[in-house]
């Protein structure tokens, strides 16, 4: 089982898809600006992959964060934000077999799914 974490009018997550329909992946798309996004979900994501990782800090949404807020980030704050403003989650994120990446380069998938 695929699936696709983001939001549908990011560019990176309209590469990332059409990637995946190109090569014939199918996948379940979840759509966490619509959807929300579970904090069991984003403390799982942060234990596999780090929450420096998921937290995007070099989009306009970071841009808005107050700085009080940016000066102590960690862990907690840091995914109480990503549940708040779910389009400061670094996209897109793909789970598949279990295992999650962050980010898309058609390199980064074309390994991913090399031994479908």
């Amino acid at each position: 089982m695929v699936n696709l974490y983001g939001i549908p009018n990011c560019d990176t997550m309209k590469k990332a898809r059409a990637w995946l329909a190109d090569h014939g992946i199918g996948y379940v798309f979840h759509d966490y600006k619509k959807e929300g996004i579970d904090e069991g979900v984003l403390r799982a994501w942060a234990a596999d992959v780090g929450w420096q990782t998921l937290l995007n800090t070099r989009g306009m949404m970071w841009r808005k964060v107050p700085q009080e807020i940016k000066d102590t980030i960690d862990e907690t704050s840091a995914i109480a934000l990503m549940r708040e403003i779910p389009s400061i989650i670094k996209r897109p994120v793909l789970d598949k077999d279990g295992r999650r990446h962050v980010g898309f380069k058609p390199e980064q998938y074309a390994e991913i799914f090399a031994s479908r």
